[in-house]
């Protein structure tokens, strides 16, 4: 059967492989879709907006793309020549330059006449032949695999035919074994990973009801696959299926239980199966008494279950799996799985068993022994840093009571890294913490602060608890950010472009949100200043590495926060200019600069202010911090003077109640005043006395202006 050139028909593309890494198997689906779809789009073999069906399963990447062209179209295409003083001989014919360009282009034919002059420069018009399909999708099919994200590339080799003689090495995720290629009916000769394109492809290892499926037509391919493969192919489809599997099968358990809600498992489980199949296994209830992180941890990074959850939350003893095949008696499944879940259990409780035998205090020796940083010391020498910086925050927010035992949890908030369980399972650090000071008796506030100390760990995550009342996570919180990245950047360990291996960032924004939403009366300048003083013994390479970067740094990640909120540039960086000290201030200062910023006056103060700031840098000297009446000689500066008394008094009241909004207002009354000053008033009088008051009675001003926000920021 030919290829047709003309007509449109879906086109799919199936390349068949070993099995492919699970984490990775989503994006490798989308990737290669999307980019076979682009590619055939940018060369004119279909609409921007042709439809794409993605198929992604551990043993295919494939994509079925509608109404693709058998040939693109003829272009015509304007290409330059050469200048026609080059071009044309003098009787206006082809100049032997001329001709041997035409002659390389394949042009020798065409006259002089048929050629362009455009600006003394000659032009050729020219038809280039649109790509047939085969050109086209083999280009589309390079670059998509080229451009697949492949998390580590394996080498194999292709065995030796009389084409091709001897062994040839091939670089991809996994070795290949299968290509498809069907444009409608027709197959579309292509080749690629030492492959030649077919119609047929392999179905499920084992219940397939023909291992090899021969495809009709590609719009075949979904169902043949499904019916005659046991394969269903689309990633999303197959992750339906097993969402719906898992509630029906929670849903026949009864009493409210439900599956665990895990999008990444869902989707590694999803791409590890070809037609899923949902069981119900159980556990011995026994294992219900180690904490339930544990258990729910090892069944899903171990063996890929679906823990089961109560009503209330609690886990239960029972979990689905999701089996690749689907046996008349599947018993012997069901009790494999719960064969192999058993021993992972023990270990669990084995670790909790043999943790508890040591209290988390009788630990912390042991940090002394562990490395934290070749410059900054061990974990023991970090943790008395950090003991030490939340006594200090903590005598700040509830005085001695509330800094020892924010000193005492600092202490104790890393010891769990020594234990077994930590050790198997590291993100159940600070969990386990938790379970461990509870056992050893401590109090409630304590123990939460060792789990909560981490928090918030990403964008979104929860605040520390305030237990009881009190505030000790969120001040271990605080101290362990604020030792982390005082200790970086004192010793030049800074975040540069995207790399940030010390998660410096994202401690930065912790801050910035502990700060902030728990309306917390701490300077970020004085916290910063407080976290680096245990340093100053301990490391001199602090001493050589100043610490204001670390503020700008801070506030660079509040000002892009804020800005993704919806804040304007200009606001921002008006209130952030004056480093206000309180940060959960900032949100009522931005408020009221926008609405400040709407004020018929606004415009000429902004610009005022942005005027009385430039003359103010240039003086030096020291500046008189009163006015002289007596030496306001022009009526626009006694205004300007009887203005100020009038309104900064106001001003300043309302911003001391926090009324940003209201003290902003009242500096309208200064426009005319300000532009009248302007007029008239010489700023810089020869008289040395007239001089000095003029700038003192400019720089009242701009203390008056410039509480809420500095608002030369928002001069145009």
């Amino acid at each position: 059967m030919t290829l047709s050139t003309s007509n449109t028909a879906p086109l799919l593309i199936e390349l068949f492989v070993e099995e492919l890494p699970p984490k990775a198997l989503k994006k490798l689906g989308e990737s290669f879709a999307s980019s076979m779809q682009s590619s055939l789009t940018a060369q004119g073999l279909c609409v921007a907006n042709a439809g794409y069906t993605v198929f992604a399963s551990p043993r295919r990447l494939g994509v079925l793309v509608v109404g693709v062209a058998g040939q693109g179209q003829d272009k015509t295409v304007l290409q330059k020549l050469m200048p026609a003083a080059v071009g044309l001989a003098a009787d206006g014919s082809a100049s032997p330059a001329l001709a041997k360009k035409l002659a390389a282009l394949g042009a020798a034919d065409t006259p002089v006449a048929a050629l362009k002059n455009d600006a003394g420069t000659l032009f050729l018009d020219s038809v280039v032949k649109g790509a047939t399909l085969a050109q086209a999708a083999q280009v589309a099919l390079d670059e998509a695999l080229a451009k697949l994200p492949i998390p580590k590339v394996m080498q194999y080799q292709l065995a030796s035919n009389c084409e091709q003689p001897g062994w040839s090495t091939v670089s991809f995720v996994r070795p290949a074994h299968g290509l498809v290629a069907l444009h409608g009916a027709d197959i579309v000769p292509l080749s690629v990973l030492g492959l030649q394109a077919g119609r047929s492809t392999q179905g499920h290892r084992f219940e397939a009801a023909q291992p090899v499926v021969t495809l009709a037509h590609a719009n075949d391919y979904e169902a043949q696959l499904e019916t005659q493969g046991a394969v269903i192919a689309s990633f999303a489809k197959r992750r339906a299926a097993i969402v719906s599997q898992l509630a029906a099968a929670a849903s026949k358990i009864g009493n409210g239980v439900k599956a665990i809600d895990d999008e990444a498992l869902l989707d590694e489980v999803t791409a590890l199966v070809e037609r899923p199949n949902v069981l119900v296994c159980a556990f011995e209830k026994e294992f219900l008494d180690v904490p339930q992180e544990c258990l729910i941890l090892t069944m899903k990074a171990n063996q890929k279950y679906f823990p089961l959850l109560a009503a209330d939350g609690k886990l239960t003893n029972q979990f689905l799996i999701v089996s690749n095949i689907s046996p008349a008696d599947p018993s012997a499944v069901v009790q494999g799985n719960e064969r192999v879940v058993r021993p992972r259990l023990a270990d669990a409780k084995f670790f909790f068993d043999q943790d508890r035998k040591k209290t988390l205090a009788s630990r912390i020796s042991g940090l002394g022994k562990v490395v934290y940083h070749n410059k900054l010391g061990t974990q023991g020498e970090r943790s008395d840093r950090v003991a030490a910086i939340a006594h200090s925050i903590g005598m700040s927010l509830g005085g001695n009571n509330l800094a020892m035992q924010a000193q005492h949890a600092a202490l104790l908030a890393k010891c769990d890294l020594l234990t077994d369980m930590v050790g198997e399972f590291p993100e159940l650090q600070g969990t386990m913490g938790r379970y461990y000071a509870l056992h050893d008796g401590e109090d409630a506030a304590t123990a939460d602060a060792i789990e909560d100390h981490y928090k918030p760990r990403f964008a979104g995550d929860t605040l520390p608890r305030a237990t009881d009342g009190k505030q000790v996570g969120t001040v271990v919180a605080l101290a362990d950010k604020l030792e982390t990245l005082v200790g970086m950047f004192g010793i030049g360990a800074v975040p540069t472009g995207d790399k940030d291996p010390f998660a410096l960032r994202r401690h930065a924004l912790g801050v910035i949100r502990l700060l902030s939403e728990n309306k917390l009366p701490l300077s970020l300048s004085g916290l910063i200043d407080a976290a680096a003083k245990p340093f100053t013994t301990a490391d001199s390479a602090l001493l050589t590495h100043p610490l204001d970067a670390l503020n700008t740094f801070i506030n660079e990640r509040l000002a892009g926060q804020l800005r993704e909120q919806g804040y304007s540039v200009q606001a921002v960086d008006a209130v952030l200019g004056l480093n206000p000290p309180l940060l959960h201030d900032i949100p009522a200062r931005l408020a009221a600069v926008k609405t400040f910023a709407d004020l018929p006056e606004a415009p000429a103060l902004a610009a005022a202010n942005k005027r009385v700031g430039n003359i103010l840098k240039k003086i030096e000297g020291l500046i008189p911090s009163a006015v002289n009446a007596a030496l306001l000689l022009e009526p626009a500066e006694q205004a300007l003077n009887t203005a100020l008394q009038s309104v900064a008094p106001a001003a300043q009241a309302a911003f001391a109640a926090g009324n940003y909004t209201a003290s902003l207002q009242a500096l309208a009354a200064l426009k005319a005043p300000v532009d009248a000053f302007f007029d008239s008033v010489m700023v810089n009088a020869e008289d040395a006395a007239l001089r000095a008051n003029r700038q003192g009675l400019l720089a009242q001003l701009h203390a008056a202006m410039n509480q809420v926000a500095d608002l030369s920021k928002l001069a145009v």
